[in-house]
C-alpha cells in the first residue's frame, strides 16, 4: 500500500470526468481501476491518497498514469481572475488530472463515445473487455479483464460484437483494429509525433473524426494543448466565449482548461452522467452518428 499526500488530486472527480471508462466505484467510497492490463484500488481522504500496489509498480506505472509530477496548481493560477466561468470551472474540478492512458484503448473508447454518454460508454467498454479481453487475476484472485488487443478485435465480425451493443460503432471498431493490426496505421510511430502530426495520423483511422482525434491526443498522447470540442463544449463556447476561447493565454496546456470546463458542464447537470460511475445502460440500435463540428475547431485555432 502506497500513501501519498497529493494536492490538486481528487479520485472521484477523475473517475467521473469522462477521460477513462474503467473506473468502478467501491462500497467504501474508493475506486477500482483497470489500466494497461493492471488492476488498482484507490482510496482517498482529503489530500491523502492510498494506492493498493507495491512501491516499484507505483513509481513505474501509476505516478506517470495520474500525471503526478505535473504542477496543476500552476495551471489553475494561470486562469484570468476576470474569467468568472473558468474560475468557477476550476473550483468545481480542482482535483482533476489529465490521465496518460494506453493509446489503443483510448482510440477504441472514444470511437465508442460518439453520440453516447459516460454510463453507456463504460458499459460497452466493460462488455468488450469481458468478451474479448484476456482473463487476469488481481492479488485477491478476483477475475478482471484486460483491454482486447487490436489483433483480437481485427479478427471479429459485426456479429461477434453484437452482444457488446455498439450499434453502428462496431464496424468502426473492427475497421480501426484492422488498420492497426495490419500496420497501416503505426501506433508506435504516432506516439513519437508532435501534436498536429499525431492528430492528422489519427484521422486516418476509420471512425476517428476531429473531436475524437483531439480526445486521443489529450488523454493518450498527453498533448495537453489539444482542445476537444463536442456539442456541449461548443455550446459553452458560444455562451461564454462568443469571440473565441483565449487559447493564446493557455498555450501549452489549453486541454487542461478544456477538461475543467467539460467537468463543470458535467457536474452542473448540463450533461448526461451518473453521480458516480454505475452499471451501464445498453446501447439501443439505430442511433445516429454525431455531426461534424470541425468549423469550431478551426475557429479555436484561428
Amino acid at each position: 500500500m502506497i500513501t501519498r499526500d497529493i494536492p490538486q488530486f481528487d479520485i472521484d472527480q477523475i473517475a467521473r470526468s469522462g477521460q477513462c471508462f474503467r473506473f468502478r466505484p467501491l462500497a467504501d467510497g474508493g475506486y477500482a481501476l483497470v489500466a494497461g492490463g493492471r488492476y488498482l484500488t484507490i482510496r482517498q481522504q482529503g489530500q491523502t491518497v492510498c494506492f493498493d500496489c507495491a512501491e516499484d509498480e507505483f513509481e513505474a506505472v501509476w505516478r506517470r498514469y495520474f500525471d503526478l509530477d505535473a504542477d496543476y496548481g500552476r495551471y489553475q493560477r494561470a486562469v484570468a481572475k476576470r474569467d468568472r466561468y473558468l474560475q468557477a470551472a476550476v473550483a468545481a474540478g480542482s482535483g482533476l488530472r489529465i490521465l496518460r492512458q494506453d493509446l489503443w484503448e483510448t482510440i477504441v473508447c472514444f470511437i465508442i463515445s460518439q453520440q453516447n454518454n459516460i454510463r453507456r460508454i463504460s458499459g460497452c467498454v466493460e462488455n468488450l473487455c469481458s468478451l474479448f479481453g484476456e482473463i487476469c487475476y488481481n492479488k485477491r484472485e478476483q477475475v478482471y479483464y484486460a483491454f482486447p488487443s487490436a489483433a483480437r478485435l481485427a479478427a471479429c465480425t459485426a456479429q461477434d460484437l453484437a452482444p457488446v451493443r455498439l450499434g453502428y460503432r462496431a464496424r468502426y471498431v473492427i475497421a480501426a483494429a484492422q488498420q492497426v493490426a495490419s500496420g497501416a496505421v503505426d501506433l508506435d510511430a504516432v506516439r513519437q509525433l508532435p501534436y498536429a502530426a499525431a492528430r492528422e495520423a489519427l484521422l486516418q483511422l476509420t471512425g476517428v473524426g476531429v473531436k475524437v482525434a483531439e480526445c486521443i491526443c489529450l488523454f493518450a498522447l498527453h498533448h495537453i494543448d489539444a482542445f476537444p470540442v463536442d456539442t456541449h463544449i461548443r455550446q459553452m463556447l458560444e455562451a461564454h466565449y462568443p469571440n473565441g476561447f483565449p487559447l493564446r493565454r493557455y498555450k501549452g496546456f489549453a486541454g487542461v482548461m478544456q477538461q475543467y470546463a467539460f467537468y463543470y458542464e458535467l457536474v452542473s447537470g448540463r450533461r448526461d452522467a451518473p453521480a458516480r460511475p454505475a452499471p451501464a445502460e445498453k446501447i439501443e440500435k439505430g442511433e445516429t452518428k454525431n455531426g461534424s463540428i470541425d468549423h469550431h475547431q478551426r475557429k479555436l485555432r484561428a
